[in-house]
């Protein structure tokens, strides 16, 4: 028998056939990579292993330390684990542990040698193991802190520290805070407070100690502050975590302790004061500006007539008047820390300079200085407490700050800086408790702020 012929697809059966292939075929092309893809993938990844390998060596770099860096950090570690080589891994966690339990420990031993009973030397072992009230568990927890972060970058030394444990974070934020304070202060040097009082039978030098360690008018440096130069740095303004809407009206600095206060247009500080009405004195004019002495027993009124009120405080009464040479309209006043020095600005934009003593007894006072470095009005002055300085400002231009030298009453060359703005418009100013830090207010919002070298304290 014959096999049958297979029928012969049709028109239809033919068509579908070739849309398959061809869809067959698109599918392959599209699967298999091109040239350009394979050769940019390629260099992504040559790339990405020389990025690897310069990290490595940085990395690298970082670790290795110096001969004389070598010997520091064994030096120092041998201060602070002892003798770690020949010690056991768990007498080391111990001490690492509980460093109060290990020096009770070997003074309690040293006690022994010395023939001291044992009941004795367990009840001194004791007390001198003290362990501390509370624990809080997310203290000890080791928690990484994003270093890239905005506010947190400029405390990156390098790019390989772009996470930190917060314990680092806390040591470099101590760093940072004991170089812009020049050093610990005082409330924070645990040594020196710890160290016991002096008794009665010290010499005499005991009082000029004593003597320093006072505040007010006894404060002074060891050097004179010299004219000409004015050694100082900038700072990150007082205000940096929030600065004011709009221009700010006052910076003040707390008179013993490391705060700074301002306030502003935008009503972010308002301070009030117990309502009740003391007294009441009235110059012969309108009343500008006025200002206490040191000792709070007089107070210096200045008059938009360009006269100066004297008053006393207790009697309320005016002991003397002055009017200040030249001003045709009075915009501020100062007395010096020292109770040496009166300053008086006008309209006119020159700041006159007396002693007090003059101002007390004349009717026209001689100023031993007219500051004339101001083209505007003179809206601001105030003294260092050192009485060496005097910053004179003015709040109708930009820039129009000075800081006057008192003893040679020169004015420092290299403040500001004319080369780029940086004040703006100054609305007040003001100087720390120990003339460390100086601080402008100015119309951004901003208590820009100073350090001072030549003042080692807040």
């Amino acid at each position: 028998m014959q096999r049958a012929a297979a029928p012969r697809p049709g028109p239809a059966e033919k068509k579908k056939k070739k849309k398959k292939m061809k869809k067959m075929k698109k599918t392959v092309k599209r699967l298999q990579p091109r040239a350009e893809d394979v050769a940019a993938k390629r260099a992504a990844a040559e790339q990405a292993a020389k990025e690897a390998s310069r990290r490595a060596r940085h990395l690298k770099a970082l670790g290795r330390a110096s001969g004389a860096e070598q010997e520091e950090l064994e030096e120092l570690e041998e201060l602070v684990f002892g003798d770690s080589l020949n010690v056991g891994e768990d007498e080391l966690l111990q001490r690492l542990a509980d460093p109060q339990r290990l020096k009770a420990t070997e003074r309690k031993s040293f006690q022994k040698d010395s023939s001291d009973s044992e009941v004795e030397n367990e009840a001194k072992g004791k007390i001198l193991s003290k362990k501390p009230a509370w624990v809080d568990e997310d203290d000890e927890a080791e928690e990484n802190v994003d270093m890239t972060h905005r506010y947190r970058k400029d405390f990156m030394k390098s790019d390989a520290e772009k996470i930190l444990t917060k314990k680092k974070l806390k040591r470099r934020l101590e760093e940072q805070f004991q170089r812009a304070m020049g050093g610990v202060p005082a409330w924070a040097d645990l040594e020196n407070r710890k160290k016991p009082k002096k008794t009665a039978s010290d010499s005499d030098s005991d009082e000029d100690d004593d003597l320093l360690c006072r505040t007010g008018n006894f404060i002074s440096n060891s050097e004179s502050l010299p004219r000409g130069i004015l050694k100082m740095t900038t700072c990150l303004p007082a205000n940096q975590e929030r600065f004011a809407n709009g221009k700010l009206a006052t910076v003040q600095f707390h008179p013993s302790a490391q705060v700074v206060m301002t306030a502003g247009h935008d009503r972010s500080v308002s301070l009030f004061q117990t309502k009740e009405l003391v007294s009441t004195m009235k110059v012969n004019g309108r009343c500008t500006a006025s200002a206490f002495t040191p000792d709070s027993s007089k107070i210096y009124s200045y008059s938009k007539e360009g006269e100066v009120f004297i008053w006393d405080v207790r009697s309320r009464k005016c002991l003397h008047k002055f009017e200040d040479e030249g001003s045709l309209e009075g915009k501020c006043i100062a007395v010096s820390k020292n109770n040496q020095y009166v300053a008086c600005g006008s309209a006119s934009g020159v700041v006159n300079l007396y002693t007090t003593d003059v101002c007390l007894k004349e009717n026209h006072p001689k100023p031993v200085k007219a500051i004339m470095n101001l083209v505007t009005s003179a809206t601001c002055v105030t003294f260092n407490p050192t009485t060496e300085i005097l910053a004179v400002a003015s709040r109708e231009t930009d820039e129009a700050v000075k800081l006057v030298h008192i003893p040679s009453y020169t004015v420092f060359s290299n403040f500001p800086v004319f080369r780029r703005k940086q004040i703006y418009l100054a609305q007040s100013m003001d100087f720390s408790p120990r003339s460390g830090f100086f601080s402008v207010a100015n119309n951004k919002g901003k208590a820009l702020l100073f350090r001072l070298k030549h003042y080692s304290d807040f």
